[in-house]
């Protein structure tokens, strides 16, 4: 009992410690810089930018996102390469014919076949590096990712008069259907809790992350560490370009925020697809490490399953009048006030990405249900990779045992 009590506790000290010390990351506010040390860009003085767009049979979301970019209104000159990645549906075909009646230029190419060493998307978006010529900035996004009106404009905006190498925004995933409602945004907190926002931004900060959705960088910066062949055998690609422009020797300026102007329209209708989009990548992130992973399952289980577990049964403990032995009441009471404590804090750091998803704040609570499913993905994860079935996405596989370090 007293190791107990003392787990329950450290937890809620924990909890106290991420609400008012881990960068703030459950907060939402983290949203594109305006006005920096530079006066905006005047007439003919806007950067250049294209557009990189690695899609891999995406036929079916593309009228729904495509032209999104190629209606953008930029007072500078924007242009789209779209990298056909071995696409069996048409994808090509449908992109082109989305380009009639467009107020920006699109190209189309036919990505070259996979060189080894590289992973697929990483592949796609230097073979569109490489037909995109001279330009300023380069945004890297998905064939699934919707731009609302004016944010080409917003992002070089923020680019430029910030000073910043790299500015990324976390797209708003779909929550429509219920497993969506329980899973998506309980994504994107565990994400920002892994790499907060405001740390990202800080400068000398060793926190480094970006949204692959939307990934503004300067290509001059992007030009120095060797383009893409650095991260190329990254499979968690966003993660591994901003660690590589922010770290020495490179130590550009990054930025990473929330927004609600950039949307993801991929749809994940049901419990298996939604478990397979984290199980994809979820061992990868921690390095193909059976220690890291072990540690992490249970942290998850000791920073979010205790508090409510314990609370509720040092509770009803309580309300019994159980545990009339010596010591054991208090023991009871103080694994209902740490544990309700801890549950109580992490439900209020979720708040924040509930409001941005415009969901009911009373699923705050449900946190550690979610935090569960996502140990059961994380663990799933390894047991695929171990299989010979590690990130699988449309025919392609990471097999057991490939390196992948730049991750």
């Amino acid at each position: 009992m007293p190791i107990l009590v003392a787990a329950c506790v450290l937890a809620a000290v924990a909890w106290v410690y991420l609400l008012v010390a881990h960068g703030g990351y459950w907060r939402t506010d983290c949203r594109l810089p305006v006005g920096g040390g530079r006066a905006e860009p005047g007439p003919g003085g806007w950067p250049s930018v294209v557009a990189v767009i690695p899609a891999r049979d995406e036929a079916a979301i593309l009228p729904e996102t495509l032209p999104s970019l190629l209606n953008q209104e930029y007072p500078g000159e924007l242009s789209v390469v779209l990298v056909d990645d071995g696409s069996s549906d048409g994808t090509a075909a449908v992109a082109e014919s989305l380009e009639q009646g467009s107020g920006v230029a699109l190209k189309v190419i036919r990505g070259e076949p996979l060189p080894e060493g590289w992973a697929g998307k990483v592949w796609a978006m230097a073979q569109g590096v490489a037909a995109a010529g001279e330009c300023d900035y380069l945004l890297f996004t998905d064939a699934d990712i919707a731009f609302g009106p004016g944010t080409v404009t917003a992002l070089a905006r923020a680019a430029v008069t910030d000073d910043r190498a790299l500015v990324s925004q976390m797209a708003l995933l779909r929550a429509e259907t219920g497993w969506e409602r329980w899973i998506v945004p309980a994504f994107v907190y565990f994400f920002a809790q892994l790499y907060p926002f405001r740390r990202i931004g800080r400068p000398g900060a060793r926190t480094a992350a970006a949204a692959g959705g939307c990934m503004l960088v300067r290509r001059t910066v992007l030009a120095a560490p060797g383009d893409l062949e650095k991260i190329r055998d990254a499979r968690i690609d966003d993660i591994a370009l901003a660690r590589l422009l922010k770290r020495p020797p490179v130590a550009a300026r990054c930025w990473l925020g929330f927004t609600t102007d950039v949307r993801s329209r991929r749809p994940y209708p049901r419990l298996a697809e939604l478990w397979g989009m984290v199980a994809r990548s979820a061992y990868t992130q921690l390095r193909y490490s059976p220690p890291l992973l072990v540690a992490v399952l249970a942290g998850l289980a000791w920073l979010y399953l205790l508090p409510p577990a314990a609370g509720l049964a040092g509770l009803a403990a309580l309300v019994a009048g159980a545990g009339t032995g010596p010591g054991a009441g208090t023991a009871a009471a103080w694994c209902a006030a740490a544990g309700l404590t801890g549950w109580f804090l992490q439900s209020v750091t979720y708040l924040p990405v509930l409001r941005l998803y415009r969901l009911s704040p009373f699923r705050a609570p449900g946190l550690p249900l979610a935090a569960l499913l996502y140990a059961g993905m994380t663990a799933d994860s390894a047991r695929r990779y171990h299989a010979g079935r590690g990130g699988a996405w449309k025919g392609r596989t990471i097999p057991a045992n490939e390196p992948s370090s730049r991750s």
